[in-house]
């Protein structure tokens, strides 16, 4: 495996292992939660923090962001805790694996 690929799985471990994010609790976010936070995180790390202006009718991307938080990230905002490109695509890809993973459980139980 690549450093990304192991460090995106220690991540998965450390949500399961420090926070307690187990499988029957991922079996509860049933809204497509985990895929919103991992792109909010990938927005944030694909995000050039110097454009302060798009072509979006001339919005900057702090109100961009903001709103993207406002309404699509889906748990209190103090679980929100970016830190640097690197780590915050790293974190979006564990929460993608979390969500996969969900996904397959659900299948699995819906073919049985």
């Amino acid at each position: 495996m690549t450093p990304a690929l192991t460090d995106i799985v220690a991540e998965r471990q450390r949500q399961i292992a420090a926070e307690g994010w187990s499988q029957k609790h991922d079996d509860c976010h049933v809204e497509g939660e985990m895929a919103r936070a991992a792109g909010i995180y990938a927005v944030i790390a694909g995000s050039n923090m110097t454009d302060y202006r798009n072509a979006t009718g001339g919005y900057s991307l702090n109100d961009i962001l903001s709103s993207l938080m406002r309404y699509y990230w889906p748990w209190d905002r103090s679980w929100f805790k970016p830190t640097n490109r690197r780590r915050d695509l790293v974190k979006a890809g564990a929460l993608i694996v979390a969500e996969i993973e969900r996904l397959d459980r659900l299948s699995g139980r819906a073919a049985s």
